[in-house]
């Protein structure tokens, strides 16, 4: 996935900071937000206390900082490390799953395997923990460390999300929160209660943000195991819709001058690291007047178009670009007849180098 535009909107941005807050940060930050360089900084949380030291000893940025907790929706929430946080309905659809037969498998071994190989298999209860009795709520963590603007959230603690997620109601919008990424559930009952994304989703739209992007994962039943898409045992090539990542964000194009003209540009830099640069373009379109006195649009424009011609060596300014698909280009279209090996192979790649988490 190209930075390129995002590191010529943090250029932009001179001393400003883009303001990173990753509830769940185990495996280290999504190196995609490093495009930012010395203007990020982060607060990161995870209730592993192994794996929050590990990433603070690899750390070289001063301004990113690791917390050891668990995060809950409240202080007297009662946390248990050895039970799934899911509901009934998630843990027994859960053990029909190809991936949790394997995990039972290579149960035995992972209880001494190597902090990497544990986190690799999602087995973050199998190391040193936070004290599960002083569970932490974020919104209130960010107060006490004065954290008083959010660019980006990100929540992905395997049970507990909906519940943190919902700290945050009333907040996102005052605290300046652009984006947000979350692990969803795509099953789980009616109740209002459920870490689903029907709840996830109605929840988002009524704090004022709207679905930008939404990546699923599909994990095939033990019955018949299909073939993990990764070296580990998670998602599959075929099955169920189990889980997936939604991608929420301000809609700045429906509120036209509702944002300052550096969170436009953060804004419009998630969008590219996002994978979506065409939601990045319609953003610099709409607002040029205000993005102009950060940065020469034109020139932004053309690094977007750049990042939708992945298959072009020489690629097209935006202004050829957009000429070429009001001319009808064929080249928008794919080819009548069968998908030949070369595009296969190319569409193959490009799925491969996704962001996702």
């Amino acid at each position: 996935m190209s930075n390129a535009f995002a590191t010529f909107v943090a250029d932009a941005l001179g001393g400003e900071r883009f303001n990173l807050l990753d509830v769940g940060c185990s495996g280290g930050l999504d190196a995609r937000w490093r495009a930012f360089g010395a203007s990020l900084r982060a607060l990161a949380i995870d209730a592993s206390v192994a794996e929050c030291e590990r990433l603070r000893k690899a750390e070289t940025n001063p301004d990113i900082e690791y917390v050891a907790a668990f995060a809950a929706g409240g202080t007297t929430k009662k946390i248990d490390p050895t039970r799934s946080q899911a509901s009934d309905l998630i843990l027994a659809i859960r053990e029909r799953l190809s991936f949790w037969r394997t995990l039972q498998l290579r149960e035995s071994r992972l209880a001494t395997a190597e902090i990497e190989d544990k986190l690799r298999h999602n087995a973050w209860e199998l190391t040193q923990l936070a004290d599960a009795t002083k569970p932490t709520v974020v919104p209130d963590l960010l107060a006490s460390k004065g954290w008083t603007d959010v660019d980006y959230l990100k929540i992905d603690i395997d049970g507990s999300d909906w519940e943190v997620l919902q700290s945050f109601a009333g907040r996102l919008v005052t605290l300046g929160v652009l984006g947000v990424q979350l692990e969803v559930n795509f099953v789980g009952t009616e109740a209002p209660t459920e870490h689903a994304f029907h709840n996830t989703d109605r929840f988002m739209r009524g704090q004022g943000f709207e679905l930008f992007r939404l990546d699923v994962r599909n994990y095939s039943s033990r019955a018949l195991p299909a073939r993990y898409v990764w070296p580990t045992p998670a998602e599959t090539v075929s099955g169920r819709p189990w889980q997936g990542e939604a991608y929420y964000a301000r809609d700045a194009v429906m509120s036209p001058g509702a944002l300052p003209a550096g969170k436009l540009a953060k804004l419009a830099a998630i969008f590219s690291l996002w994978g979506v640069p065409d939601l990045a373009a319609e953003l610099l379109v709409a607002e040029r007047r205000a993005l102009a006195k950060l940065f020469d649009v034109d020139r932004g424009l053309d690094l977007l178009a750049a990042q939708v011609q992945p298959q072009r060596s020489a690629k097209l300014s935006y202004r050829d670009y957009m000429k070429a698909f009001e001319a009808d280009a064929p080249w928008f279209y794919r080819r009548e007849g069968d998908i030949g090996l070369g595009e296969r192979l190319a569409a193959a790649w490009r799925a491969y180098w996704n962001p996702r988490n």
